[in-house]
């Protein structure tokens, strides 16, 4: 696996935070509805996904269109039994460690943990991860996060 510079690693958590600060404001001004209403979905939501711990973040089309929400197919390698999700997929957490965000269904994600084998330019070949074929959010995946953690406060 590829490591980031303890710089790169400090910019990449700023740019999270703002990111989540940013999300965060977006889906509490309600996605563009009207003031006064109450909507009877929220712009979104997170829920258990069945059999397991994980949750899963579930939005309207507005505010996956808001937060500029782009998804791009999980590839295969042409050799080694990789598979490749474009860089800008790829997450880490505060330990290092990698995931993405997968879309099973419209306006739908879920976390993916993923083992990165090599970064070739704008490519990451991944040892772990993904099916081909599926989609993987290359835009927007910081605030999804937020609205999978929520309940974040500025220090």
């Amino acid at each position: 696996m590829t490591t980031s510079t303890p710089s790169t690693r400090a910019r990449r958590r700023r740019a999270v935070a703002a990111s989540l600060l940013l999300a965060l404001s977006l889906l509490a001004a309600g996605c563009g509805g009207s003031g006064g209403e109450e909507e009877s979905t929220p712009p979104a939501f997170t829920e258990q996904v069945k059999g397991s711990d994980a949750l899963r973040v579930v939005m309207t089309p507005e505010a996956a269109e808001r937060i500029g929400v782009k998804l791009s197919p999980v590839a295969s390698a042409r050799a080694g039994g990789q598979t490749v999700i474009p860089y800008e997929a790829v997450l880490y957490d505060p330990d290092g460690r990698t995931w993405t965000y997968t879309s099973p269904k419209p306006n739908v994600f879920q976390r993916a943990d993923i083992d990165i084998a090599h970064i070739d330019g704008d490519s990451a070949f991944l040892d772990k991860g993904p099916p081909v074929g599926a989609r993987v959010v290359i835009s927007g995946a910081t605030e999804i996060w937020g609205v999978e953690y929520g309940g974040i406060e500025e220090d």
